[in-house]
């Protein structure tokens, strides 16, 4: 029988190391594929998993291959491939409106080091939003109210999506004592973690998470937060 303490741990990933990952571009919500890299990442995380004995009811992921990707394989290879994973938008990547596909070494040459922070790590700062025309635009995911589709978020508006998900979908199977995988992206996660940690401004613009390493975060019986931890010895928690 599982603990009352396993049953309040839920599982997020950052998804592994993509082919733009490893050519260093803005992603957002553009969809490039796992690296063989990240492919061994994402299996070397799930064998950490069944090594710990963590079991799922319920998986989530963004609706973007790579975090799809990446869950499958946890799931498959810490012994839980039964386990359904559902796909919900709203862990999708922060979009980076007009800056998806461009490389960061050269739009730091173009505009300066700090610029290019700015639109990777600030809170509120937004990038330039991309052209309704643009066949990257997300007018393609036409089952998204219009209302709701980003052209360019800050990840103070990441964070009100991701948290609406949170709130909407994982609070009431934590208060069933379910067991949740969520696998999603690096802005997406420090999003969520900064609205359940109630971090500072300053906290989450410093605050990077490492691609395919299984984060377990504790919650109490009425779900409050206990804490977190990376589940790799290499990793500390800032």
């Amino acid at each position: 029988m599982n603990t009352r303490e396993e049953q309040n741990t839920v599982v997020m990933i950052r998804h592994a190391q993509s082919e733009w990952n490893r050519q260093g571009r803005f992603t957002g919500w553009a969809d490039p594929q796992l690296t063989a890299a990240g492919r061994e990442e994402a299996v070397a995380a799930g064998r950490r998993l069944a090594e710990g004995g963590y079991r799922f009811d319920q998986a989530y992921s963004s609706r973007l291959s790579r975090a799809q990707a990446t869950g499958r394989l946890v799931l498959r290879h810490s012994r839980n491939e039964d386990v359904p994973m559902r796909a919900d938008w709203r862990l999708n990547e922060r979009h980076y409106g007009a800056l998806q596909g461009l490389s960061k070494v050269q739009m730091a040459s173009r505009v300066g080091e700090e610029q290019v922070w700015r639109w990777r790590r600030s809170y509120l700062e937004r990038p330039p939003v991309i052209a309704a025309n643009d066949p990257q635009h997300p007018a393609q995911w036409n089952d998204i109210p219009t209302r709701e589709l980003p052209n360019g978020e800050n990840l103070a508006q990441t964070r009100a999506r991701v948290m609406a998900f949170w709130d909407e979908v994982v609070v009431p199977q934590l208060a069933e004592g379910r067991r949740i995988m969520i696998a999603s992206h690096g802005n997406t996660l420090r999003a969520l973690l900064m609205g359940l940690e109630d971090m500072s401004v300053a906290q989450v613009e410093s605050f990077e998470i490492p691609t395919g390493v299984p984060i377990a975060y504790r919650f109490g019986a009425h779900g409050e937060p206990l804490g977190w931890r990376y589940l790799d010895p290499q990793q500390r928690v800032a």
